[in-house]
């Protein structure tokens, strides 16, 4: 069953009271959402709800990878731009290679299968790891560094993930590969930009802010959707378009009044979605079998954390003796708060019903998101407070 009005009004409900709790018990947010939505599936009377791809990919990142982006600052974000770009190219195609070989090598899954999920799930997931890093209280470059990893990387993930799905297919050759990342890249980050100058434009016509706030939500779903039709990254083009108004509109596109008027829509539409992501996300982990895939499930967990590493690390020590060198304990924070999730979710719902071994590697992703959201979840919180507490940082964070 789709979502109906009354299980929305149903999941928002829990998803108020849930806030309300997580702050007494002093539990991250996004953790006592996966376990509200296991409860919840567990009733008699819980909802009987078919987590999809479009659901997710289509309905709720949009708005969640354009409200991130409508909130970082360009300036502070060119400082590291290289450093970003390279851990989510780099880093990313290292996190895919190690994990695809650890389930070729270790689960004895086929090429084709370990291929494909170690590409859908090598990338951070920004619905994650944005929740849980506004929740730890990270600030400065710090949470600049990890939510624009997030963001980037993901565009990143969804290419190779259309690659990786072409080639295993045999729907494409190798010396195709290099011409559709770069549309698929560049044609998103072009229709990001695009799609958002052009609200900008409107949005300068205009002092209503209800109108503004109507321009924002055209932009963020529109460039998605726009490249997507095109076969281009739709999350990149979102980011771009909300890496623009939220730079560009604080420059006079968008009056003062009526910004902060669509920072306190984006603050609650990124609620409300965050919401419905964690809660399915239980929904659906309370419907899973895991006996059947408990060993192929513990092998991917440890290779995936293996893969991040080594990704993180090898990454970082390229700029180890530049400015923009990483400390090591923002290394660490990179490596276990490299939350997957939402967009992991969404890619592997939507492998083809003829995909060798599609139901394990479904199976398998859900588990590793499990892991990821709950262990790394409840962990990452105290070790980001305890880092951001010391006083090393508060120099450092400049780039020293």
């Amino acid at each position: 069953m789709g979502l109906s009005v009354q299980t929305i009004e149903l999941l928002l409900l829990v998803a108020a009271i849930v806030s309300m709790l997580a702050r007494r018990v002093r539990l991250p947010y996004t953790v006592v959402l996966v376990l509200a939505g296991i409860v919840l599936a567990l009733l008699p009377f819980g909802p009987d709800v078919v987590m999809t791809k479009d659901l997710i990919f289509t309905a709720l990142l949009p708005p969640l990878v354009f409200e991130a982006a409508f909130y970082i600052s360009w300036s502070e974000l060119r400082k590291d731009l290289l450093l970003v770009i390279v851990l989510a190219t780099l880093g990313v195609l290292i996190s895919a290679a190690v994990t695809a070989a650890g389930m070729r090598y270790l689960a004895a899954w086929p090429w084709s299968a370990a291929l494909v999920f170690g590409v859908l799930i090598a990338a951070t997931d920004p619905v994650s790891v944005i929740a849980t890093f506004k929740e730890a209280g990270a600030t400065g470059r710090l949470r600049l560094l990890v939510e624009s990893e997030s963001l980037f990387n993901d565009g990143t993930a969804a290419v190779l993930f259309v690659i990786a799905l072409s080639l295993t297919t045999g729907q494409a050759a190798v010396g195709s590969v290099a011409l559709s990342f770069g549309w698929i890249i560049f044609g998103g980050i072009g229709i990001g930009l695009l799609v958002g100058a052009f609200a900008l434009f409107l949005a300068g016509k205009t002092d209503d802010h209800l109108v503004e706030i109507t321009f924002t939500t055209v932009a963020a779903y529109g460039s998605f959707l726009a490249a997507e039709h095109f076969r281009c990254s739709g999350v990149l083009a979102a980011l771009c378009a909300g890496l623009l108004l939220g730079n560009v509109g604080s420059l006079g596109a968008i009056a003062d009044t009526g910004r902060n008027a669509v920072g306190s829509f984006w603050e609650y539409i990124a609620f409300v979605a965050n919401s419905l992501v964690f809660l399915l996300m239980g929904i659906r982990l309370a419907h899973m079998d895991f006996a059947p895939v408990l060993k192929a499930s513990i092998i991917a967990v440890l290779v995936v954390l293996v893969g991040r590493a080594l990704a993180v690390y090898v990454c970082c020590a390229l700029f180890t003796r530049s400015k923009s060198g990483v400390p090591a304990a923002y290394q660490h924070v990179l490596f276990w708060g490299g939350l997957r999730g939402a967009l992991a979710l969404a890619l592997a719902l939507g492998l083809p019903a003829g995909m060798p071994r599609r139901e394990e590697i479904t199976a398998v992703a859900f588990a590793v998101v499990a892991f990821s959201v709950i262990v790394q979840g409840l962990t990452i919180v105290p070790m980001v407070r305890r880092i951001e507490r010391a006083p090393l940082f508060d120099t450092m964070d400049e780039h020293g």
